[in-house]
This record gives C-alpha cells, sequence and structure tokens, in this order.
C-alpha cells in the first residue's frame, strides 16, 4: 500500500494542487484502484440525493394533455332526453352534462349537482338541495328551474323521450332557486336513481317546440355544465361527423386534469382496432372478447363489471314445444355455460343463473341451479314421452292428438358474438333430439319486426338491470306486451305480488327477501335459459392514469368521474 506522504516532498498532507496530481503519480494500478474508488463515491452520492428526494417528495397530477378516444356509431343526439337509445350519445351526454346523482367506481350513487337531499318518512316525498356555484359552459348559474324543465320535457309525451316511462307518477316542484322537491304517488325504493339523468338548460331549450326539438343544433352542439364542453365538430365530405372536440371545463365545482378530449367515430371494431394500433386514438370505447388478441401497444385492458345479463328467452304462445315445462327444463340441463364462457368469451364473463346478478343487489345463491346434465336432459324428456320414434334424431310427441316436433326457432342479432353462441346452442341442444334453426338480424329490425309484436320462439337477448336491479320490467305480467321487456311473457301471480312489494318498500332487507323469494319462483317455472354476463373491456393507454372503475351501471358511466383521469404529473415536496 502506497504512503501518500511518503511521495510529497517534505512529508506533509497534500494541499489541492497536489491532489490534483495524484493520479500522475501513482503507479497504475493503484492509479485504476483510485479512479474506481472516486466513481464509486461520486454514484454513491448521487444516488443518496435522488433517494432523498424521492423520499421527501410526491408525485401529484398536473392539469394538461390530450386524450383521445374511438366510439363505435355516429352521434346524433347529445341531449339527455333522447340519448338513451344511442351509446355514443350517452358517452357525450355523460362528459358535457351534470346531473343531481351519479356513480362512483363501485356502482354506488355519489353527489353531482346534489348538495344534500332528505326523503320522507313515507317514502313519496325527495327534497334536494343543488350546490351554489354551477355554472353553463356559456357563463348562466344553473339552477333549480332547469332541473324542473328537464322533467317536465321528459315526461312531456309530445318529445318522445325514451325516459319518460321513469317519470310516470312524479311531481316535481320548486322551493327556490336551490331547493326543489320531487313527489311521487307511490313508493318507489329505487328512485334515487332516477335522479342520475342529466339536466338540460332551460334558457337555451325552452324556445323549441317538440318539432323541432330533435332537429336543435344544440343536438349536435351541446351546452352542457359537466366536466367538458363543446370546443368543434368536424365532418367528412358525405356528411358523417368524424371527431367531436371537448375542453375542460374551467368552472366545474372540480376541474378536469386532461385538458382536451377527442372523441373519434368508426364503423366497426377492426376500423377502432387498426385507429389505436396506428396511434390514431388512445383508448377505445368497447372491445370485444373475441379481439383481445389483436390489440396490443402499450395499454391497459380494465375489465368492468355490469349488471347486464344474456339469456334465451322462451315465448310458449310461439311454440307449443317450449310451452311443455319439460323441454324447457332439458334445454336448460342440455346447455354448457362453461363451454360459452370459454370458446366465444375468452374467459371474459362469468355464469348467470338467476335473473338477478351476484355481487348486485338482490342476488341470492339459494335457488336452484340447472347445472349442465345432458344424460338427465334425455331421460327427462324419454319420460315425458318425447321420444325419436323414427331414429331421424328428431324427438317428437303427441299433444291433443298433435304430433309435435321438437324443433325450435333461435333468433338473436347479428353481433358476431351472439351469432357463434348460438351456433354453439345449436350444437348443444342437437345433441338431446332438438332441432334448432337460427335467425339472425340488426338490432333494430329485431326490436321494431320481432321484439315489439313478441313474433319469436325463442330470443337470444341481453337485459341491463341498472344499478339498482328493479326486476319488475322484465318478469312482472303486466310487462308481456310492448313498451313492457317482459320478453319471455311470464306470468305468476307470486311473483307479480313479490315484484309490486318490493319496488315499494324502503326497507333494504325485506327488499332482498322478496327478491330471493321472486328468483326462486322464477327459476322454478323456467321461463329462460340464463347463460353469463360478459365481463366489459375498455382499452386505454398506459399514460392515461387513475382510471379505477370495477363496476358501471352501463358503459357510458365510465367517464362518470374522468376529472380524477390524469396524464401530467409533477413532484412536490411533502
Amino acid at each position: 500500500m502506497i504512503n501518500i506522504k511518503s511521495i510529497i516532498p517534505g512529508g506533509k498532507w497534500p494541499n489541492w494542487r497536489q491532489w490534483t496530481r495524484l493520479l500522475k503519480v501513482l503507479p497504475s494500478r493503484e492509479r485504476w484502484l483510485t479512479r474506481g474508488l472516486i466513481l464509486v463515491v461520486i454514484i454513491s452520492i448521487i444516488l443518496l440525493i435522488v433517494n432523498l428526494y424521492l423520499d421527501k417528495t410526491q408525485t401529484e397530477p398536473q392539469p394538461g394533455g390530450q386524450y383521445t378516444e374511438g366510439l363505435l356509431g355516429q352521434p346524433r343526439f347529445i341531449n339527455p332526453a333522447l340519448a338513451q337509445t344511442n351509446d355514443t350519445d350517452r358517452d357525450l351526454v355523460q362528459l358535457v352534462y351534470s346531473s343531481l346523482f351519479k356513480y362512483d367506481h363501485q356502482g354506488a350513487l355519489i353527489s353531482d349537482l346534489a348538495r344534500k337531499y332528505e326523503i320522507s318518512e313515507d317514502g313519496l316525498n325527495y327534497e334536494i338541495t343543488l350546490k351554489k356555484d354551477i355554472f353553463w359552459h356559456d357563463g348562466e348559474l344553473l339552477t333549480t328551474d332547469d332541473v324542473i324543465f328537464t322533467i317536465q320535457i321528459i315526461q312531456n309525451s309530445e318529445y318522445k323521450s325514451p325516459l319518460r316511462n321513469n317519470w310516470q307518477g312524479v311531481t316535481v316542484e320548486k322551493i327556490d332557486d336551490f331547493n326543489l322537491r320531487f313527489k311521487l304517488n307511490n313508493i318507489y325504493a329505487p328512485f334515487l336513481h332516477n335522479l342520475t339523468v342529466s339536466i338540460m338548460p332551460k334558457h337555451l331549450w325552452a324556445g323549441i317546440s317538440a318539432q323541432n326539438f330533435p332537429l336543435a343544433q344544440y343536438n349536435l352542439q351541446p351546452v352542457g355544465s359537466g366536466p367538458y364542453q363543446f370546443k368543434e365538430l368536424n365532418q367528412n365530405k358525405e356528411g358523417q361527423i368524424e371527431s367531436i372536440k371537448l375542453i375542460r371545463n374551467e368552472n366545474f365545482y372540480q376541474p378536469a386534469f386532461i385538458e382536451k378530449i377527442t372523441l373519434k367515430f368508426y364503423n366497426n371494431q377492426l376500423d377502432l382496432i387498426n385507429a389505436y394500433q396506428k396511434r390514431q386514438i388512445d383508448g377505445i370505447s368497447f372491445l370485444s372478447a373475441i379481439n383481445q388478441s389483436k390489440l396490443t401497444n402499450n395499454l391497459n385492458i380494465h375489465q368492468i363489471s355490469l349488471p347486464i345479463y344474456y339469456a334465451v328467452f322462451f315465448n310458449q304462445t310461439e311454440s307449443k314445444a317450449l310451452s311443455d315445462k319439460t323441454v324447457r327444463l332439458a334445454l336448460a340441463y342440455a346447455t354448457n355455460k362453461e363451454e360459452i364462457i370459454e370458446k366465444i368469451l375468452q374467459n371474459q364473463g362469468r355464469i348467470v343463473d338467476s335473473p338477478l346478478l351476484p355481487g348486485w343487489l338482490g342476488h341470492s345463491s339459494e335457488t336452484d341451479i340447472y347445472d349442465f346434465a345432458l344424460d338427465h336432459a334425455q331421460n327427462i324428456l324419454e319420460q315425458a314421452d318425447w321420444k325419436d320414434l323414427n331414429e331421424d334424431g328428431l324427438r317428437e310427441k303427441t299433444i291433443n292428438q298433435e304430433e309435435v316436433n321438437l324443433e325450435i326457432t333461435l333468433l338473436t342479432t347479428d353481433w358476431p358474438e351472439l351469432e357463434q353462441i348460438a351456433q354453439l346452442l345449436k350444437e348443444q341442444w342437437e345433441k338431446i333430439g332438438a332441432r334448432v334453426n337460427i335467425e339472425t338480424t340488426d338490432v333494430t329490425t329485431i326490436q321494431q319486426d320481432f321484439i315489439r309484436p313478441r313474433q319469436y320462439q325463442a330470443l337470444l337477448f341481453g337485459e341491463v338491470l341498472g344499478a339498482d336491479p328493479d326486476p319488475f320490467a322484465f318478469w312482472h305480467s303486466s310487462q308481456k306486451k310492448d313498451p313492457g321487456l317482459n320478453l319471455a311473457l311470464y306470468q305468476n301471480k307470486k311473483v307479480d305480488k313479490l315484484l309490486q312489494e318490493a319496488r315499494q318498500t324502503m326497507d333494504q332487507s325485506a327488499r332482498i327477501d322478496k327478491y330471493t323469494e321472486f328468483q326462486k319462483l322464477l327459476i322454478e317455472d323456467a321461463p329462460a335459459v340464463f347463460l353469463y354476463s360478459p365481463t366489459y373491456l375498455y382499452p386505454v393507454n398506459k399514460k392515461i392514469k387513475r382510471i379505477n372503475i370495477e363496476k358501471l351501471a352501463i358503459p357510458s358511466q365510465r367517464f362518470s368521474q374522468i376529472e380524477n383521469w390524469y396524464i401530467k404529473t409533477n413532484r412536490v415536496w411533502k
């Protein structure tokens, strides 16, 4: 080991100039060792400073950045009273408008425009107090007059709002500019969820007649009070809308972090996927499970639970075979739901055995489950005299002196997943001696030509229950005809009574007890084969932070707390 003092004249401790000459006088080996030591010391000091900085600071979201999302379809009515039949319209309404209440990431109600509320002891009166610092995008103050105007527009049959049925038997009264009262003719336990409807500006819409209502410029150039406000609309030469640009509403009660939102519109999902791969968009409004593998490039695919299920609804009035409960039970036992989940949904969904879903209000696990049991399905058909006497693979039975074939026409939409599921059901059901004919068409035709007149034998279709699922519209006998949604034309007096009482019970435990009994009775009657609830897949580029969504009532509510999303960050001292 070299003694530094021994190589310095006079044997004194070296000064700064002598230190700088040290490497020149050291032997080669010690010179490299010293250089290495110096480097280690410098790196250690830098790391110490960096770690100290990171320990004493934290990242915080900062305003700025742009987000571009691709949507399927075209906007028509960015208008709270008309938007409910178009997902694209609902998405835009969620961004541009506000409502009295909205949903958090768990699908629970939280305040939006409402500052507080009270419910009377009899459950018939709801008093709402508005926040006082809410302004429309044009600078006008939002008051109870706007809320009352919106509800009255929805209730007026001349305006043809799809929400009208939700507001029958409700009167709204002004107390003052920031307090109002909703009065119900009958108790309706889920009523607060009605108050998630977005509010329209009276000062802009009041002079527009019902006839001109769907033609008004505000349908495509909306003025709302939500976190984002309309900036511009771009169309191609054919008049199709290509994009709508929104900017942050600086006067929102909790201003959003992301500065600009652009929504681009596409005709099909493959176009959406290609646009993402080319970095033309940062997110896609919805991704089918069968297309997951086609999407790459620095993204998070958020898996979200929705209160939606798909089932095959049996119309017994259109099929003598399906009017036999044994046939309906046999079809249930012959349905391999796990195969549907694995083959068609790529495991992005869960099996459903009930009209109310696990994880949502009212679901009960205390009901019968028709597990996949092919042999049992065949046995109960044999015992009920459904036999294949001529060995052609099709069972028959004599009913009222008429030979009835076990033949079913299965109707569904031309959505690729449902077409594949229908084909798989055909394969499964034909193994027990049924003949299945598949019909597919677009959803509009199904709704107008088949569902409204109830002209189908078996319908593979979905039902959206809502955050507080009230199954009345789907299973009460009064809803068998259009515009009711009782697709199985189901009728059971005990079920009717339970559903009526449940929606008029403010006691949550009592409601759940009634829904439990309802499920038991309905599943025993087998008016449908419940299949699955799909996982909602929402792919977004990783640059978008704080998307924390677990449950949604409907897909458009993914934007319910978009003001919390961010792109830009900065470090600040703790």
